[in-house]
C-alpha cells in the first residue's frame, strides 16, 4: 500500500501546488506571498470550523486583515490569548502578522481562522478561500474539507 499511497500524495501535492500557483496570481505578478496546505475539519456544529494553512512571504512584512469562504459566513481572525483553567483561550483580532521572509502556520495551537454560519461543507469537497493582505493584495486558493473521525484531519491524509 505504501507506493499507491505515496503516488497519491505526489499527484495531490502537484495538484495542490497548480492551485497555489494558481491562487497567488490573483495577488498580483508582483506577489511574495504563497499559501499551501490550507484545510477545513468538517463540522461538528452545522456552519461552525476552523481553517489552518501555511503562508509563505518571500517578501517584506506584512498582514491578513480579511478571508471570505465560498459557503459563506464569516470568518474571524483568531490568535492565542492564554491559558484559563489548564486549556488554551484564543481572542479576535483584527489581522495576523506575517513575517518578511518566512512562513507563518496557521494551526490549532496559534493563529488560525474561525469560520461561522457557513452552509455545507462535506468530507473530500472543497471549500474557495479568498484571503486578503494589507500589501499583497488577494490570494484565492482551495482548502480541503476533512473529516477528523474517519483519520482525514490534513490535506496530504486524505
Amino acid at each position: 500500500m505504501r507506493g499507491p499511497t505515496l503516488v497519491l500524495r505526489i499527484a495531490g501535492a502537484a495538484l495542490l501546488a497548480a492551485l497555489v500557483v494558481t491562487g497567488c496570481a490573483s495577488a498580483g505578478a508582483t506577489s511574495s506571498i504563497f499559501v499551501a496546505s490550507a484545510y477545513v475539519p468538517q463540522p461538528t456544529t452545522p456552519g461552525t470550523t476552523v481553517a489552518y494553512l501555511e503562508i509563505r512571504n518571500n517578501g517584506p512584512a506584512d498582514k491578513l486583515i480579511s478571508v471570505q469562504t465560498s459557503v459563506g459566513g464569516k470568518v474571524q481572525l483568531r490568535a492565542p490569548a492564554g491559558r484559563h483553567a489548564g486549556a488554551l483561550t484564543m481572542r479576535t483580532v483584527p489581522d495576523i502578522p506575517i513575517a518578511a521572509n518566512a512562513m507563518t502556520r496557521l494551526n490549532p495551537i496559534s493563529y488560525h481562522l474561525l469560520i461561522t454560519g457557513a452552509g455545507t461543507m462535506r468530507d473530500g469537497k472543497d471549500i474557495t478561500l479568498r484571503l486578503t493582505f494589507a500589501n499583497a493584495g488577494t490570494v484565492t486558493i482551495l482548502a480541503m474539507v476533512t473529516n477528523p473521525q474517519s483519520g482525514g484531519s490534513s490535506y496530504f491524509l486524505n
